[in-house]
């Protein structure tokens, strides 16, 4: 049995071999790809490709009895990798005549993902820092074709009113999470083109294939829409959206998120419960939980709060909160099982056109985390 078992490991040990040389024969076909895409301008990430490689080499899997889940999890996981190694190949420059960019807290995060991705596609580009405001500031901003303002929520306004008088054809841009206060200062303080970006991921990416950007007109989109191409050649999805509907939107998905894990991580220190042994017997949906719990208090917390504290509608959202948390607290004091199963189907219903797809998404997330 022993021989046996030593000779079939060794057959599986020239088939892993196998696998690397063959996986590296793909990453050369596409560093190749990437190559010709940054020549022609095409963007990394094309989702209708990716949709139909996954769907054949699955249907394909599946006839061969191997499990089509595999082979996603396997195709996702080398096509992050493609990813990494086009991005390094640079991509097409679309506006020749930009002569330099300045960023405005280029050392920062954000600053700096924007910065190599520009650097990447051809661009020069300055920084100026905090520190920089006491020097000649008409020095940074000479020939400076586009500003982009990544500063936190709380120095933005401090920084549009420095800004000195801008070109005409020059475009100013911002990057924080909120837009329509923003906005409305930037085009009282500058006569040019004015574009928001709310970036839909943390900046320790490093590249932006898949990944969303919002982005909510200003004035004079046309003096700025190559740069949403380019943005879209690196392989960044993007959603036009009104500043005030996207205040609206970001006030659930970042504030009362927020809020809520604040919360949570609080409870949680002030009952002084045993966190390691809270780990060791989690189940994989409250582990999922943890881990986010633990990445939002790994982060800069000034960040955070500025997003929660940004306006008084988010005070009032999470107020309302509070008040639907306190209500179903008294239906569970009153033991009113019924009303709470009601409430359940309610929502469930609410939720009723999307429940299959979440579903299979958090499938999909609970099979990596069993991993």
């Amino acid at each position: 049995m022993v021989t046996e078992l030593v000779t079939l490991r060794n057959q599986i040990d020239k088939l892993d071999k196998n696998l690397i040389n063959i996986l590296s024969q793909r990453l050369e076909l596409v560093n190749k790809i990437g190559k010709l895409k940054s020549h022609y301008g095409l963007p990394i990430y094309i989702p209708e490709r990716e949709k139909l490689i996954i769907n054949l080499r699955s249907k394909e899997a599946q006839k061969l009895g191997v499990s089509p889940n595999l082979i996603k999890d396997i195709l996702n996981r080398i096509m992050y990798e493609s990813y990494i190694n086009e991005n390094e190949n640079g991509f097409k420059k679309l506006n020749l005549n930009l002569k330099k960019i300045l960023i405005i807290g280029g050392k920062g995060g954000m600053g700096r993902l924007f910065k190599k991705m520009l650097i990447l596609s051809g661009y020069k580009v300055n920084i100026l820092e905090k520190e920089d405001w006491n020097k000649n500031i008409d020095n940074f901003f000479l020939d400076i074709k586009m500003v982009i303002i990544s500063v936190p929520i709380s120095s933005l306004d401090y920084v549009i009113k420095k800004l000195p008088v801008l070109s005409k054809k020059c475009i100013l841009v911002d990057v924080t999470s909120i837009k329509h206060k923003p906005i409305q200062k930037m085009l009282k303080k500058h006569d040019g083109p004015v574009l928001g970006l709310h970036p839909m991921f943390s900046s320790d990416n490093n590249f932006l294939a898949k990944k969303l950007i919002i982005y909510c007109h200003g004035r004079y989109p046309e003096s700025y829409n190559w740069f949403l191409n380019q943005i879209k050649i690196w392989g960044v999805k993007l959603k036009c959206i009104d500043k005030i509907e996207h205040d609206k939107y970001m006030s659930f998905i970042q504030s009362l998120r927020y809020f809520s894990m604040l919360t949570h991580g609080f409870h949680l220190y002030k009952e002084n419960i045993k966190l390691k042994e809270l780990l060791n017997f989690t189940s994989p949906v409250y582990n999922i939980d943890l881990i986010m719990i633990g990445r939002f208090f790994s982060q800069n917390p000034n960040l955070y709060i500025d997003i929660i504290m940004s306006s008084n509608k988010n005070i009032e959202l999470i107020k309302n909160y509070l008040k639907k948390s306190n209500y179903i607290l008294s239906l569970i004091e009153q033991g009113n099982k019924t009303e709470l199963i009601i409430l359940f189907y309610k929502i469930k219903n609410w939720f009723k056109y999307y429940i299959e797809s979440l579903n299979l998404k958090s499938n999909n997330i609970l099979r990596h985390i069993n991993n």
